[in-house]
C-alpha cells in the first residue's frame, strides 16, 4: 500500500488531535469546582501531589507533574504568597527546595475532596472505559518518558 500523504494529513486521522482536545475538554470540566476555591487546574494537580506526599523538592514536583521548573516557579510563588505553602532550602543539597504544605493547603484538600467524583460523573464513559483509557494514556507518558531517556 502507498503512503497517502493527503490522508495522512487530515486532521480526523491524527492521534495527537484527539488526545490534545479531550485534554483540553476534561480540563475545563474541572473550572466550575475550582473555580470557588480560587484555584486553577495546574494549581490542582500540584496540591494532589503535595497531598499524596508533602515535603518534596521542586524538582521532584517537575518529574511527577511533567513540568519545567520555569512554568512550575510562578505557580509556587502564588500559593505561597497565599499561604497554602512554605518553600525551604533543602539542607542536604543547597542548590534544591522543599515544598511542604501548610495548615491552609491541608485544609484545602477537605474543600476539594468531592471534585474526583464530581468530575467522573461529568464524563460520559463507563467505569471500565475510563480506568482504560486512563491505563493506556499513562502507558503512553511511560514509554515517551523512556524513549526521552534512551531506556
Amino acid at each position: 500500500m502507498e503512503y497517502d500523504y493527503r490522508e495522512a494529513m487530515k486532521l480526523d486521522n491524527q492521534l495527537c488531535f484527539p488526545i490534545y482536545a479531550a485534554s483540553r475538554v476534561i480540563t475545563s470540566l474541572y473550572t466550575p469546582y475550582l473555580k470557588p476555591l480560587g484555584l486553577t487546574y495546574t494549581q490542582y494537580i500540584l496540591f494532589l501531589v503535595l497531598w499524596e506526599k508533602d515535603g518534596l523538592t521542586v524538582g521532584e514536583i517537575c518529574k511527577r507533574l511533567m513540568l519545567d521548573s520555569g512554568t512550575l516557579s510562578p505557580i509556587l510563588k502564588k500559593l505561597r504568597q497565599q499561604g497554602y505553602i512554605e518553600k525551604q532550602q533543602n539542607v542536604s543539597d543547597e542548590r534544591s527546595f522543599i515544598i511542604t504544605l501548610t495548615d491552609r493547603g491541608r485544609e484545602l484538600q477537605m474543600q476539594a475532596k468531592d471534585i474526583p467524583l464530581q468530575v467522573g460523573s461529568c464524563v460520559n464513559l463507563t467505569p471500565e472505559k475510563a480506568l482504560l483509557l486512563r491505563d493506556t494514556l499513562n502507558e503512553l507518558l511511560k514509554n515517551q518518558t523512556a524513549d526521552a531517556k534512551g531506556e
